[in-house]
């Protein structure tokens, strides 16, 4: 907490930019302060890969997953931006890492009622 405000740190895959939007806007007028991704490497921000393909691990991408962990040492939740469910392998890292941390997590979908689907 920072005064009267819950710290929420947004999480998801980045191909979700609309749905980050979203989430961001609707956190932040029930009160929070949101703290989200700095680029959407899977939604045109092409320096998160400096010119390679998508995945291929690189200096930015490393930087940006570490800077993304540290985001989640200042929050006092996660907001899981699982559009549809999805949770990509650099999510799922960050929700066992929150949780470790002692973290809440909150979905935008239940995971339970996706695996139902």
């Amino acid at each position: 907490m920072v005064g009267k405000y819950k710290v929420i740190t947004l999480c998801g895959s980045t191909r979700f930019k609309d749905a980050f939007m979203e989430a961001n806007k609707r956190l932040t007028l029930e009160g929070n302060i949101v703290i989200s991704v700095g680029l959407f490497g899977h939604s045109g921000d092409r320096e998160v890969w400096e010119n390679m393909e998508e995945d291929t691990l690189t200096r930015t991408k490393e930087m940006l997953d570490d800077m993304h962990k540290r985001k989640i040492d200042m929050a006092d939740e996660i907001f899981v931006i699982n559009v549809g469910g999805y949770i990509g392998s650099s999510t799922r890292s960050e929700i066992d890492y929150a949780r470790a941390h002692g973290k809440a997590v909150r979905y935008l979908v239940d995971p339970e009622e996706a695996v139902e689907k």
